[in-house]
Parts: structure tokens; C-alpha cells; sequence
């Protein structure tokens, strides 16, 4: 057996398996990263999807909010993130009748004209105003503390002060479909608002569990605002960024084709076996960052106790597209490139995503799955060639709701056709022509349409199954005594500390976990 020495050893060449080793390099201490794929990256990886089309697609991830300004500035990051002219269109039906409403960002006296011309009064407006102010409170007290270590939740709540005792009961304490109900009438804004809280989980405005609760908190703390930026050049150039400044270290060796089949653990240090095209090679290291789920964790140690509840299945859908133009809406406010500049609600009203989520708790398709469509092009045409953006080509990126990884186990290529076909149907509901017609081909004559389940993302970057957020997702803040002043990474085991999704403030492209465990990595270090 060949044995090498590191400082550290993180197991899991993701995002922010990367963002730790930057730090941990920069403070001087030797690191290598194992990474069982044949590219780094994980789920921040941009690449070329469609035969002969130089299209460069975020395969995966692609907007930003919970990337933390401190680590571009720490780490000298050349990030460049683009906001959005429209923040959201969201169309629907009701008695059979076409409806909309387009939300312009920065532009308050558009915004409420929409909604005025949509529900006939203001109270809405100023329903759904008020929950902004509710959100942007809570944000400005938990958006800062997620680079620190962890408070209790008392001491979060005391932050906010009595001026934040409402929003602080609503968005923490109190099933988030209690204040969505309170403060708004109309289904169609009712649905948009609690999109943000059925990210890739399953769960309903009254989950007693609060899992809604959890999941909303980080889709509007980013930056205090919870705004969603475009990558100039995709979420591949955040991962570039990063490969680049691990290199120019000289203090970051990468292992790629390496999987980890045992790691030993005691308190002088570790022991890392990773298997390289049959060779079964020793790393030894003081720490061990693991930028896997805990099921992965709890595998290569044999101890059941690494293992975190992470029976959670994921319940995302990827469809990226590559369309030759544009298609026409059903629109008498806006024109598709106006609408597609945002987010797209598709079949997200209020009660059709309850219905949705029931139809596929009961082990069904649901027969209008709820989607959210996403053109990265129309902000950044730098992923394009020129040939493409000259003819008018443009990304799409749809992601599916209330599809869990149960509905893909039997037969995963069936169940996905089903699935498009329904998300296809969804969407032409509210086209002036079918998106088929828009739809580009690649270098072979195949349709540009590339589909991922839970499953898939199981295989392919081994999300357990399928959960982006590589199990439950936690409070942003400490949930015990014992938890306060740790970083949130810490494990029961001697020397091995989480450093991705599955640590606590983990999920997301952030940087915050990888930032947190190599903060708590050079406590212990010497």
C-alpha cells in the first residue's frame, strides 16, 4: 500500500469540499481532495449537454443567493452575479379564465399595479408587502450568523428585539401556511409565495413538522434579501473560481477516480483507504472533511452513529432544454422575453400544489406537477456561442416539485416520460404555440432535452436519495445547548467534521458549510 500524509483530507470534490480546502490553504495547511467522480465540482458543474451545441449549461445548480460575499472576498473570488430584470411570472387559470401576474425587481409602483389589475384591491398587495418586511427582518438577524458560530434560539429570537416578534412567530414558530392565509386572499399569490418553501422536499402549508418553515428561511435570507443572481458563464465559472485559487496555493493535492471505502478515526488523527482502479491506497491526516451525506459517512466508517436522520428522499426534477427561440405566451401584459427573465410558476397555485403533494404522497404521478421554469440566456448570453445567440438559441431550465424519489424506483426512464409529458402540457397550457415547436436539436437529430430525477441524481452525484439538501434540513441556529459555539460540522467521531449539505446550515450553492468546517479544522490543528 502507498501512504501519504496531509494535514487534512476532505473526502468529496463538491463546491464546498473546494471552498474549505481554499481556506484551509491559505493558512498554510496541506490538503488533498478525493473525489470519486472523474471531475470535480458536484452539482456546480457547467458542461456542454447537447452534441454539437456549444451551449454551456449549469447542469445541476444555477442561481445564487446563500454564496456569502465574505468568501468571494476572502478567498479573491472573480464571481460575477447578475440580477434579473423580472423577478417572477406566474400564470394560471381560474373559472377559465386567463390570469397573470409579473413582478418587475426594483420597480414597487409597476409591481403593485399588477396585482391591483389581477385581484381588483390592494389588500393583497399589501398582504404580501407586509410578509417582505416579515422576511427581510428575519433575514437581517440570520443571514450574518451563518459564518459564525452557531447561537441558540433565544438568542437568534432576542436579536430581532420586539419589533421582530411577529415576523420571528410567523416564519419560525407557527405553520407557514398560517401567515400566507392570513395576509392573502387570491390562490394564484398565494401559491407563488409558498413555492419558496417546497424547494426539492415534500411538505404543505400546515406540516406540523415545519419542514415548510425550514426550507422557506433559506430561500429568503441570501444576502438579506433573498435575492436569486445569474452566474455570468454558469455556475461551472464559481467552480473554475475555486479549482484556481486551490491550485495557485500549491497546497492542494487532487485525487480523482477515488473511492473511499474506509476511514479510521481516533484521537491522533485519521486514516483515509480509497480505492484507485484497484489499488486500495492510505492517506493519513490529522482531520477529515467529509463533503458527502452522513449515510456516506456513517458507510465508510462502519458506525451507525455518523449517520444522520437522512431517510429524507428528495423530491426535485430537473429538465434542462435548448430552444431555437423563444416561444409566444398567452400574455396580454408582457412578452416571453420579459416573462422568461424571471422565475415562471407552472401549475403553483396554492391549492394545486396541495393537490399535487397529496396525489404523489399516494405514490402517484401528480396529474399537474407544479414547476418553476428558469432562462439563464436572457440575463447572461455569455454560455453561447455567437453562432447560437446570433440565431436566437436560449436555455431553459425547468424544476419540478412534489416528485419524490418513491416515484422513480421501479421504473426510472417510464416514469420520466410521464413526467415530461405532463410538464410539456403544463407549460404549453399558457403558450400562443406548443414549446415542441421551439424545442433545438443536437449535432444527431435528437430532441435538446435532458431529464433528471431523484434517482438520477442518486447515481449520478450521489445525493441520497435524490435530496439536494443530503438529508433534513435544520434551523439556521442551534437547537441544543450542546450546540451553541459549535460551527454546525462537528460530528461524534475524533477528527472528522461534516463540511457539505449534511452540515447543519448546509444545502445550497453557499460555501458556508465548507467555510464552517474549515473554521473549526484550524481550532483544532496545531
Amino acid at each position: 500500500m502507498n501512504t501519504t500524509k496531509y494535514d487534512v483530507a476532505i473526502v468529496g470534490g463538491g463546491h464546498n469540499g473546494l471552498v474549505a480546502a481554499c481556506y484551509l490553504a491559505q493558512a498554510g495547511k496541506s490538503v488533498v481532495i478525493l473525489e470519486r467522480n472523474a471531475e470535480f465540482g458536484g452539482a456546480t458543474r457547467s458542461k456542454e449537454v447537447f452534441a454539437g451545441r456549444d451551449a454551456k449549461l449549469s447542469v445541476y445548480s444555477y442561481l445564487v443567493s446563500l454564496l456569502p460575499q465574505k468568501i468571494i472576498d476572502d478567498l479573491g473570488l472573480k464571481l460575477n452575479l447578475r440580477t434579473r430584470k423580472t423577478a417572477s411570472w406566474t400564470p394560471s387559470f381560474q373559472d377559465g379564465q386567463f390570469r397573470e401576474l409579473l413582478i418587475r425587481n426594483g420597480d414597487r409602483a409597476a409591481n403593485r399595479q399588477a396585482f391591483l389589475d389581477l385581484t381588483g384591491d390592494e389588500n393583497d398587495y399589501r398582504g404580501y408587502s407586509k410578509l417582505q418586511e416579515m422576511q427581510r427582518q428575519v433575514a437581517s438577524v440570520i443571514w450574518p450568523s451563518l459564518t459564525e458560530p452557531m447561537i441558540t434560539r433565544q438568542e437568534m429570537r432576542s436579536r430581532l428585539g420586539d419589533a421582530g416578534s411577529a415576523a420571528w412567530q410567523a416564519l419560525i414558530e407557527e405553520p407557514l401556511g398560517d401567515i400566507i392565509e392570513q395576509l392573502i386572499r387570491d390562490d394564484l399569490i398565494r401559491g407563488m409565495v409558498f413555492t419558496d418553501a417546497r424547494i426539492g422536499v415534500s411538505t404543505f402549508p400546515d406540516d406540523p413538522s415545519l419542514l415548510q418553515n425550514r426550507c422557506f428561511l433559506y430561500h429568503i435570507i441570501g444576502q438579506g434579501t433573498g435575492e436569486w443572481k445569474v452566474p455570468v458563464g454558469g455556475m461551472g465559472t464559481l467552480l473554475n473560481q475555486l479549482l484556481g485559487v486551490a491550485l495557485d496555493s500549491r497546497q492542494v493535492t487532487f485525487v480523482k477516480h477515488a473511492n473511499v471505502t474506509h476511514l479510521d478515526s481516533s484521537a491522533d488523527g485519521c486514516t483515509v483507504t480509497y480505492d484507485n482502479d484497484g489499488t486500495a491506497i492510505d492517506i493519513e491526516s490529522q482531520i477529515v472533511l467529509c463533503n458527502a451525506s452522513a449515510d456516506e459517512l456513517a458507510r465508510m466508517t462502519g458506525d451507525p452513529s455518523a449517520a444522520k436522520a437522512t431517510e429524507v428522499e428528495g423530491a426535485g426534477f430537473k429538465i434542462n432544454l435548448l430552444l431555437k427561440r423563444l416561444p409566444q405566451l398567452r400574455s396580454s401584459q408582457c412578452r416571453a422575453e420579459e416573462a422568461f427573465a424571471g422565475t415562471v410558476h407552472i401549475d403553483e397555485g396554492y391549492q394545486q400544489m396541495i393537490t399535487s403533494y397529496q396525489q404523489s404522497m399516494a405514490g402517484q404521478i401528480p396529474q399537474k406537477p407544479p414547476g418553476e421554469i428558469y432562462c439563464h440566456t436572457l440575463t447572461d448570453n455569455s454560455i453561447l456561442s455567437d453562432e447560437l445567440n446570433q440565431q436566437g438559441f436560449h436555455t431553459i431550465t425547468l424544476f419540478g416539485l412534489d416528485l419524490p424519489y418513491r416515484l422513480f424506483t421501479e421504473n426510472n426512464d417510464q416514469a420520466k416520460q410521464q413526467v415530461v409529458d405532463r410538464y410539456l402540457a403544463g407549460i404549453n397550457q399558457f403558450l400562443a404555440e406548443p414549446i415542441e415547436d421551439c424545442l433545438a436539436t443536437d449535432a444527431d437529430g435528437n430532441v435538446c432535452l435532458e431529464t433528471m430525477s431523484a434517482r438520477d441524481l442518486e447515481q449520478i452525484i450521489h445525493l441520497p436519495k435524490g435530496n439536494i439538501f443530503h438529508g433534513d434540513l435544520t434551523w439556521p441556529f442551534a437547537e441544543t445547548d450542546d450546540e451553541a459555539g459549535q460551527w454546525g460540522v462537528e460530528t461524534s467521531l475524533p477528527n472528522v467534521l461534516l463540511c457539505g449539505s449534511a452540515a447543519k446550515r448546509g444545502g445550497a450553492v453557499s460555501g458556508i458549510p465548507g467555510h464552517n468546517a474549515a473554521m473549526k479544522a484550524l481550532e483544532q490543528l496545531p
